[in-house]
């Protein structure tokens, strides 16, 4: 946000602050929910990447396609050991689990 709007809504009684600061997070909470989009997305990409569908990809976890789904909307039922139990279905690296965690971004498969 400019200097200038950020002044002008504070002026008219508006606090600026972060979502962590809106939600009350701890950097622990807030470092946590990073790590789960951070997986939920790069699931979603090495999915479509590797030309496969959610059923598949649920057939291969024994799970469902909902279930999957709900992984790649970052859905807050999903654990964090089922993101990371379907990346390495995937064929998803130990190396690259950890940039995907050290990054918080979104990375390109092969």
């Amino acid at each position: 946000m400019d200097k200038v709007k950020k002044e002008k809504l504070e002026s008219m009684g508006w606090k600026i602050g972060t979502a962590d600061e809106f939600l009350g997070l701890t950097p622990e909470e807030s470092a946590y929910l990073d790590m789960k989009m951070a997986l939920s997305k790069s699931l979603k990409v090495c999915r479509i990447e590797k030309r496969m569908t959610q059923v598949k990809l649920a057939r291969m976890i024994q799970s469902s396609q909902s279930r999957v789904a709900k992984m790649e909307a970052c859905d807050p039922t999903v654990s964090l050991d089922l993101l990371i139990k379907s990346h390495l279905a995937l064929g998803t690296t130990r190396e690259e689990l950890a940039n995907i965690l050290k990054s918080g971004r979104v990375l390109e498969f092969a």
